[in-house]
């Protein structure tokens, strides 16, 4: 049973991140001490230091070799299951293409399980749970946050790959049209498409490559399975450095929310339909899909009930810092973050008592 104790470790453990936003919010709507440029270059020092070295730091702390495969297997096939649910509603509807399938992946699956998670998974279901959502949190920092930075980077060359069409040559103009067969057609715009959909690839992929995010994560998970396995330390002056930088990642982080929402006018910035959307989301589907993924790969008991509750923790901070930096609704996010962490320790807690009935 949850005690009073534990849940003022969980309120201690969030409130210091509403006192990085709210400092950021006066400093720019009262104080005025930022300018946009500076807020931007704020935002975009979490997003290329800040994170990468707190991503860094969790998943090279973290044993790969004892991890739960059935948790992990839920965790893939509930993401899975939300971008082909997402892809289909956007097909077949006209809410916003590929920038809604990342703000619903966003918000429905990517948790703020580091800060407000552990303290209350633990308290929930003891130190064992702490650990599996540790390993959630790794999970998430390896593979789905990599994965959203290929979402925005695709959508950004997709869209810088839009020209106007060329002018028809001299040859063309004296060819008339009914002389051009329908397959030639279909073969040219097949032969094209290949060649956009490839130069779009490797424009993503320069630009992963070159991302600090990727290098951290990936270079953590190759640390974590030599240190785990041979025993071998940083040198102290290595991991004092990264330490001092990733500490205070999801602290500037909710500082850079304080700043953009500041720069907007109301605090619910996307407006009450889109913010109800975004709480749906966020408490109604995301358990739901993490609920079936769960069953769907034989996970019970305790690991089920972990599995479920940590799906109902509010917005990660993360995916807000990279929709702003690639400008796709972080008005969405951004009220996710702040609305959900006020109303997830409730609704939580409501969870964890209709799983223990």
């Amino acid at each position: 049973m949850i005690s009073l104790t534990d849940v003022y470790h969980v309120v201690a453990a969030t409130v210091p991140l509403y006192v990085a936003m709210i400092l950021a919010y006066l400093s720019v709507k009262w104080w005025k001490l930022f300018t946009p440029d500076q807020c931007s270059g704020i935002n975009k020092f979490v997003a290329k230091f800040s994170i990468p070295l707190l991503s860094f730091q969790i998943i090279s702390s973290n044993d790969p070799y004892k991890m739960n495969h059935k948790l992990i297997l839920a965790d893939c096939l509930q993401k899975l299951t939300a971008f082909l649910a997402l892809g289909a509603v956007t097909k077949f509807s006209s809410y916003g293409g590929l920038n809604s399938i990342i703000t619903g992946l966003s918000l429905s699956t990517l948790p703020n399980t580091l800060i407000l998670g552990i303290p209350l998974l633990k308290a929930m279901y003891g130190d064992e749970a702490a650990k599996l959502v540790t390993q959630i949190v790794v999970l998430q920092s390896l593979i789905w946050y990599n994965m959203l930075l290929f979402l925005f980077e695709f959508r950004a060359a997709k869209a810088a790959s839009v020209t106007p069409s060329s002018e028809p040559t001299a040859e063309e103009m004296d060819v008339p049209h009914e002389a051009q067969s329908k397959d030639e057609t279909e073969d040219e715009t097949r032969a094209n498409n290949t060649k956009k959909i490839k130069s779009i690839l490797l424009t993503v992929g320069r630009k992963l490559i070159t991302n600090p995010n990727t290098h951290a994560t990936f270079l953590g998970l190759i640390w974590a399975s030599i240190h785990y396995r041979w025993e071998v330390k940083l040198p102290e002056i290595i991991a004092q450095s990264i330490a001092i930088l990733s500490n205070g990642g999801l602290g500037m982080a909710m500082f850079s929310l304080g700043l953009f929402m500041a720069s907007r006018g109301s605090i619910i910035v996307c407006g009450t339909r889109k913010a109800m959307i975004a709480m749906g989301l966020k408490f109604i589907a995301g358990p739901a899909i993490m609920a079936v993924s769960s069953f769907a790969v034989g996970l019970r008991g305790r690991v089920l009930r972990v599995a479920v509750v940590q799906a109902t923790l509010p917005q990660g901070i993360v995916p807000f810092v990279f929709a702003k930096e690639y400008n796709v609704h972080p008005d969405i996010l951004s009220t996710g973050v702040i609305f959900g962490m006020l109303i997830a320790l409730p609704i939580a807690l409501a969870y964890y008592f209709l799983l223990g009935l």
